[in-house]
Formats: structure tokens, sequence, C-alpha cells
């Protein structure tokens, strides 16, 4: 959430940057008109209590002087003033509820270094790593994974739907482990070399927690509510609960930079993406991701985005599989972001890359919703820390990569050498 002096302050500013972020201009012009009716609402109640202390002090010099009527109209002047400042208080109660519902809609400001543009047309690539592989030089067209996971026995859509519903999927033998272990050695690799504690949180959270990193109010029809306790969702990503472990806390400047990275099951309705990538596993309901969250001073932040995005990288670099990072335009980006890194894996059926993993720098934003706050060694006063969170990876889409491109044209995967320690084997066959 912004800062509610910071966009008074600096309205023209805020619209200027807000008007690149697909961003409707209305809410901010309801804003401005609420911002102007609580000015006038509390200048008329300082002049009312003014008034109201000029008369308190001329009753006390009526009576003083044994004008007890007088001073009983003055007390009933002073009366109908104070009716009247309430009224004024119950407006301005109304006003700030006003003032808060607009602050939970307005997005995060983008950072001065984004691309400016209305989509991911204006997306800036900022490198690119491995070469994807030739099948034409090989002498076979390249299956996608739906086709490939199917005829190896290790991916049931069809019975999937039967069970459950469209976009789920079951996985099975070696399926089932490579999902497991991609699992395990995201985990390993982010907490041995990269430095980031393992959590293991609740799948479901509140409606605070939700509040806290952007999800609600805007974004509930995303969400998997939980019919029998009302105020439990289903988690869409480990960042809700990484992120608030430390809501309204205050921190030590010495605590700084928090690193955690989680496992869980992912839980997204995908309001409004329906056409979009129904088949196989690119956009699924539940999906498996390890997370990663930093929580840092303000002046550590961008460094820290830049780390985060490297750690990401660093699973697809073991894996042998190519990608490539591209910043994402003002348009394009998250709603609680100021700066996101997308990473993007090659997918040899559809002959493009595909996000895999997406890196943000919130700011402020997600600390100022959820309370959370730090104070510098020797310093009384507490500062809002910065937020970052990043996918480190999505695990299905990186099982689906490794099937399409480490496919043999004899219909068998071959395994990630970083993997075989994991899955056992180093090669996934039909009979395996």
């Amino acid at each position: 959430m912004l800062d509610l002096h910071f966009v008074r302050e600096n309205f023209d500013q805020v619209r200027e940057k807000l008007s690149t972020r697909n961003f409707d201009p209305a809410l901010l012009e309801d804003f401005q008109k609420l911002d102007g009716e609580r000015r006038a609402l509390i200048r008329e109640r300082d002049e009312l209590n003014a008034a109201s202390n000029r008369i308190s002090k001329e009753v006390g010099a009526l009576m003083r002087e044994g004008k007890k009527e007088e001073a009983e109209g003055k007390k009933a002047e002073s009366r109908q003033i104070g009716e009247q400042i309430k009224g004024i208080e119950t407006k301005l109660n109304e006003l700030e509820e006003g003032f808060n519902a607009i602050l939970q809609r307005i997005p995060n400001l983008p950072h001065e270094s984004v691309p400016l543009g209305k989509d991911e047309a204006a997306n800036a690539e900022v490198r690119r790593w491995g070469t994807p592989r030739d099948f034409a030089a090989e002498g076979f067209t390249p299956k996608d994974h739906v086709d490939i996971g199917t005829a190896l026995g290790i991916l049931d859509t069809e019975r999937a739907t039967k069970v459950t519903g469209a976009r789920f999927a079951v996985l099975s033998g070696l399926g089932a482990r490579l999902e497991r272990s991609l699992i395990s050695f995201m985990l390993d690799l982010h907490t041995r070399e990269h430095g980031y504690r393992e959590m293991l949180p609740p799948f479901m959270v509140n409606t605070d927690s939700l509040f806290g990193t952007g999800q609600l109010p805007k974004f509930e029809a995303d969400l998997f509510k939980v019919r029998f306790e009302r105020d439990y969702y289903l988690v869409p990503t480990a960042e809700v609960p990484l992120t608030n472990l430390h809501r309204d806390e205050i921190l030590n400047e010495s605590d700084l930079t928090l690193n955690y990275t989680a496992y869980t099951p992912c839980f997204r309705s995908e309001a409004g993406s329906y056409g979009r990538d129904v088949r196989g596993l690119i956009r699924q309901h539940q999906f498996d991701k390890v997370e990663l969250v930093k929580i840092t001073k303000p002046e550590d932040s961008y460094e820290a985005l830049e780390e985060m995005t490297r750690n990401a990288e660093r699973v697809l670099q073991l894996l042998e599989l190519p990608y490539r990072t591209v910043a994402l335009s003002t348009g394009d980006m998250g709603f609680s972001a100021a700066k996101t890194y997308d990473i993007e894996v090659w997918l040899p059926s559809q002959n493009t890359y595909r996000e895999i993993s997406s890196c943000s720098n919130c700011e402020a934003f997600q600390a100022r919703r959820a309370q959370m706050r730090f104070k510098r060694d020797g310093k009384s006063k507490t500062e809002f820390v910065h937020t970052l969170n990043g996918s480190g990876l999505a695990v299905g889409r990186t099982w689906l990569a490794i099937l399409e491109n480490y496919q043999q044209a004899d219909g068998t995967v071959k395994v990630p050498s970083a993997l075989v320690p994991y899955l056992g084997v180093e090669v996934i066959s039909a009979t395996a």
C-alpha cells in the first residue's frame, strides 16, 4: 500500500507513474476528491473546536460574574457545537474508510529502472543462458510434455479430471519421483549454497495475511476459499505465509536481511485465463513451487533483487535448461511489485521461452500493509522494511521443461546429471 501522505503531497508524480501501469485514473480522482472533502471538514472541525473552547472560557467568566442565565445560553450553544463536531467526526471516519478502500486498490509505483510500456511487448531482455537444442539436426520433431508424459505412463490428466476436474494432473511412478526430486534439489541448493532458511508454513492462510501481501481485496477471484472456515484460503504462493511471518512486528537492524525458502503446493483459480494454456501443466489450479523471500533494509533491496534472481537462475543452470531473463515493463508487472524480473525457460514444443520464475522487489508496499518495521541500532524511530519474493522455481514447469528439453527420439527422457543422485536413474522410460 502506498503512503497516504506521499500520495497527497506528490499527487501529480503518483498519477504520472501510475499512468504507465494500466491503472484506472478514476480512482486517483476519487482520492483527490475525498481528500478535498476531508481537508474542508478538518478545517470546519478545528474552527468549531476553537469556538467551543472560546465559549467555555466565556461560560467560566459569566459564572464568576454571577450571570447564570447568560452562562446557560452559552452552554446550550456549546452543546450545539458539540453535536456538529460529532457529525463531522462521523463524516471524517467515513472518508477515512473511503481513503483506505482506494489505497488498497492502488498498485505500487514502478522503480525508475523499469521499462515503460503497456504490456509484455515492452519487456526488456536482460540476458540469455544456454543454447536451445537443435532437434532437426537430430532428425526428429520434439513432442510436448503431455504426449511425452502420457506415453511414458508418468502423467495422467484424464483421470485427474475424473477425480477433481479440469486443470489438475496425476503424476505417477518416475513422474511423481521427478517432482519430489526437483523439490528436494531446489531446497538443498537454496539452503546449502544460497543461505536461505528452509521453512514449512501452513498451506492455508487468513485474510490478514492475504491483505498484507496484496492478494486481497483486489484479487479475491483468483483465490480458493475454504468453505467451512470463511477466514481461511488455500495458499496461492508461499510468498504469503513467509512474508507474513513478521506481520505486525518490529525487527532489529541486526536481524536483516532475512532469507526464507519453502516448498508449498499453490492453488489458484486463474480467473480470466480460460482459453490460455489449457493443455498440460503450464497453467494448473494446483501446482508445486519452491519460493524465495527476502526481508531487507530499504538500501539493500535492489542488490537483494539481483541476488535472488541469480539464485533462481542457478537452478536452471545446474539443470542445463536454456533460459532468458527479462525485466517486466510497467504495464506487465504484478500489483505489489516495484520491479520484476521474469525468468523464462525454453520449451521446444512451443519454440519459445515461457515464464518459470518471477522475482520482485515490492519495496515498502507490502510492509506498509502488513505493518512490518525495523529499528536501526541506536535509533528509536522505526522504518518499514522492504520485501522481495521470487519463484525458485515453479516445480511443475521445471518438470515439463525437463521432459521437453531432454526427450530422445525413442520416447525416453534423459535425466539432468544434477538430478540423477535424487532420482536414482539416468533415463526415464516406459519400463523404468
